[in-house]
């Protein structure tokens, strides 16, 4: 299982990145935990510009909102890598 992060503070690009997260992980079929990190003290942490998306602890987008298929294809990187 993965676990996928999405930052973003709740604005509309931040809610889109979200929303592709999870159409992603439903169209590729995979056991994925999909958390929305909305703390701002958090997502300073992991992150300079929203929204970010991270794969467990490894950032793989960040101030952008990447599309459905940019998600899965890095998505399936990832866990080819982590095999």
């Amino acid at each position: 299982m993965v676990v996928i992060r999405v930052f973003g503070t709740g604005c509309p690009k931040c809610n889109q990145a979200y929303e592709n997260v999870k159409k992603a992980v439903e169209e590729l079929g995979i056991d994925a935990e999909i958390i929305k990190v909305t703390d701002i003290n958090e997502i300073s942490e992991w992150i300079f510009v929203a929204p970010g998306i991270a794969f467990d602890d490894y950032i793989v987008f960040e101030g952008k909102v990447p599309t459905v298929e940019e998600i899965k294809e890095e998505l399936k990187k990832y866990l080819e890598e982590k095999k």
